[in-house]
């Protein structure tokens, strides 16, 4: 997404994909900012908080939800472990372990379990869950305080166990994207599954099951 001016002087925003140039002025790359006039942005102000390129207040507005975040995360954590969610559902045993190489080539070919083998999460999807709850999100909010000047001055030196403030920002903007990534997966996963089933089992614990005799009577209806 870029910008660029034109001979009358507009400002013109585009966008390459795969070597193809498309105008997305007014959404990507040039749109108009608050007193009407189009300016050079990567995105349109109704699409960031805040809407204008105010680099102080965008900090402020990260740590609000980043502490958000984290609060949401521990009651999450702390919930999971009492209930024994975590160590029933999500702990690999070692079958799941021996059909981790079959589990991928099922989901390379968008093969997924049906019935009562539905309910219980397959092996990907506990490595996924454990490895952002317990390494990815950790991770990225520590990064985050390797970042912090006040906690620099509180405890002098600690950053550098990390190779120094950069090093932290990079590893924090690796880790977001890693977490984008598993989003956009994990909703691509609820859309091929079953969109209606799948919010219903997540806001009200409700998971229908197909059975043989229910896949047989559809059958029997399609003319």
């Amino acid at each position: 997404m870029t910008a660029a001016q034109t001979g009358a002087g507009n400002i013109i925003g585009y966008t390459t994909i795969f070597g193809h140039q498309f105008n997305t002025t007014g959404v990507f790359g040039a749109s108009h900012g608050a007193d009407g006039r189009v300016l050079q942005r990567g995105f349109p102000t109704w699409m960031t908080i805040p809407s204008s390129q105010w680099l102080s207040m965008a900090r402020r507005w990260h740590l609000f939800f980043a502490w958000l975040f984290v609060i949401n995360g521990i009651a999450y954590v702390t919930y999971s472990l009492l209930t024994k969610h975590i160590q029933r559902d999500l702990l690999t045993t070692k079958t799941d372990r021996a059909s981790i190489w079959q589990s991928i080539k099922d989901h390379a070919r968008f093969k997924h379990a049906s019935g009562e083998a539905a309910i219980p999460y397959n092996v990907l999807q506990k490595i996924a869950y454990l490895s952002v709850i317990f390494i990815l999100l950790p991770m990225i909010i520590l990064m985050g305080w390797a970042m912090s000047p006040f906690l620099n001055a509180l405890i002098p030196g600690w950053v550098d166990l990390f190779g120094g403030r950069q090093t932290a920002r990079t590893i924090h903007f690796i880790v977001a994207w890693l977490l984008v990534g598993f989003v956009f997966i994990h909703v691509f996963e609820v859309m091929i599954t079953g969109v209606w089933n799948n919010m219903r089992s997540m806001i009200t614990g409700r998971y229908k099951i197909e059975t043989q005799h229910d896949s047989s009577h559809k059958k029997a209806e399609q003319p």
